[in-house]
């Protein structure tokens, strides 16, 4: 959604430092015309993946030969 210019020359520091730390670009709309505020270098993709405590990373191969026996329990026995 394009922003007016009074709301960037308002904002300006905010809107730019926005932009630098999302990497989404920013559309000003001024009589009809747009321009963009866009980051010169491109954040990447993977660097929006959030953290997630407990997950085990690794090969799975290396997880076939663990002994789950302790972490697993039978409720029909």
């Amino acid at each position: 959604m394009p922003i007016s210019l009074t709301k960037l020359r308002a904002d300006l520091y905010k809107i730019v430092d926005q932009v630098i730390q999302s990497g989404i670009p920013v559309v000003i709309e001024r009589n009809g015309k747009q321009v963009k505020i866009i980051p010169v270098e491109k954040k990447s993709k993977l660097s929006h993946l959030k953290a997630h405590p407990g997950t085990m990373v690794g090969n799975p191969d290396d997880f076939i030969h663990l002994d789950w026996s302790q972490e697993w329990k039978d409720d029909n026995l």
